[in-house]
């Protein structure tokens, strides 16, 4: 199976519309593009963070490491290979993709008992499938032996100009100011927490996607697993 271990900081989310080279968008659209399955792991840990503020845990550890004794996680793909997470059997997918949300993802991360919880999923997912897996650690934790690494990045600016977009069009109100501040927030919890801090591998290929159109980021990102591989994808 060919491994494909994207990290890097939060993006814009996964449509291709006004939004960029965003890493969830490209990801997706690397798995398209080989025919891999696309697998979104932020999402599974947005389901976490869900269930956690549904049961009134967000904050507790404690309760948190017990919620996860009653609660089920699945990733399930269509025809297509896009992805749907479920949560006790219930379709969240749309429901995980609020600020909100996002922020409790990155609080509920940062216990170990979650990120166990989860990697064996994530790893079993890798071991069957050719995948395109975008994460934070992916490279340095879930999959360290992934035949292609890249860490995708792009100015802080630059990602909340690409999130505010995307909720603009879903119709929601936002200042581009808190968008940034959200981002700019996210980012030092994502690479201060004390359990897999987000950072690259010694062996990724850093992609700085600022100022990229999403075929431009493709082609760039292609190339390089193109070499990684030596040719044979």
């Amino acid at each position: 199976m060919i491994n494909v271990a994207i990290d890097g900081p939060a993006g814009a989310g996964k449509s291709t519309v006004a939004r960029g080279a965003a890493k969830s968008t490209v990801a997706k659209k690397l798995a398209e593009y080989y025919g891999y399955i696309y697998v979104d792991t932020g999402a599974l840990y947005r389901t976490v963070a869900l269930s956690a503020v549904r049961c009134g845990a967000l904050g507790d550890s404690e309760k948190i490491e017990n919620m996860l004794k009653n609660i089920t996680v699945n990733l399930a793909f269509d025809d297509s290979g896009a992805q749907c997470v479920y949560l006790n059997g219930e379709d969240v997918s749309s429901l995980i993709r609020t600020p909100d949300i996002s922020m409790a993802a990155s609080d509920v991360s940062k216990i170990p008992a979650v990120r166990a919880f989860l990697l064996g999923l994530q790893r079993d997912i890798a071991e069957n499938n050719n995948v395109i897996m975008d994460g934070r650690d992916i490279a340095t934790v879930v999959l360290p032996n992934a035949q292609v690494k890249i860490f995708l990045t792009a100015s802080p600016e630059c990602r909340a100009e690409r999130r505010y977009k995307e909720l603009l069009e879903k119709g929601e109100s936002v200042k581009y100011e808190d968008v940034l501040a959200d981002v700019n927030a996210r980012d030092y919890q994502d690479s201060h927490r004390e359990i897999a801090p987000l950072k690259p591998a010694e062996d990724s290929y850093i992609a700085d996607t600022s100022g990229k159109s999403l075929p431009q980021s493709i082609e760039m990102i292609v190339s390089v697993i193109k070499e990684k591989t030596n040719g044979e994808v």
